[in-house]
């Protein structure tokens, strides 16, 4: 009896692993011997690589002067001038007039003149071709205050330019000498509430 199951068992046990092994007896070709290449992938238009031959420019050689103070020349200005500003979210025209208020008052410098047409104004500041020192941690705590070190104030020109920058929002420059531009953008700035 134990012959008979042993021999129904091993022929039985075979044709399983055979089954489960996947060897091939039983397929007539492979797949892959079948297979045909596809044509490649094609990018449709629009969607490949952008431009970016401009992407690397390098500015020629002290075309970025920053001041003392910390403002920047534009590339292609006069040197000894430079141009610095912020953005205002507010037409030209209502932007335009929130400018003249502030420099109405004289605080800033005294105006010279303006042009509604061309939303300028000619203003001359009073300022130094040197940037201010802020007084130490211990000046501070006691009070002292540092004497200048003889560095003198002069009456400097600046235009200052309201141009549209977008929908619903103005672009305020300044354009003068370095100190002058510095002391005008930050007071207005601060007076404005200007994006910088």
């Amino acid at each position: 009896m134990k012959k008979f199951s042993l021999a129904v068992a091993l022929p039985a046990l075979v044709f399983t692993g055979l089954l489960l092994s996947g060897c091939g007896i039983f397929r007539s070709e492979k797949a892959w011997q079948t297979a045909k290449q596809q044509s490649p992938l094609e990018i449709p238009p629009g969607m490949d690589t952008p431009n970016a031959t401009a992407a690397l420019v390098i500015p020629p050689a002290g075309a970025n002067r920053p001041s003392p103070n910390g403002a920047t020349a534009r590339v292609g200005e006069v040197a000894g001038t430079i141009t610095d500003g912020f953005i205002l979210a507010d037409s030209v025209d209502e932007t335009y007039r929130r400018v003249g208020e502030a420099l109405g008052n004289g605080e800033i410098g005294t105006l010279k003149s303006h042009d509604d047409a061309a939303h300028t104004y000619s203003l001359s500041v009073m300022a130094s071709d040197q940037p201010a020192e802020k007084p130490g941690f211990i000046s501070r705590m006691f009070g002292k205050s540092s004497s200048s070190s003889g560095t003198a104030t002069a009456p400097r020109s600046v235009l200052v330019t309201i141009n549209s920058s977008g929908q619903g929002s103005s672009e305020v420059r300044a354009q003068g000498e370095a100190a002058a531009v510095a002391k005008v953008v930050d007071s207005l700035k601060s007076r404005l509430g200007g994006k910088g």
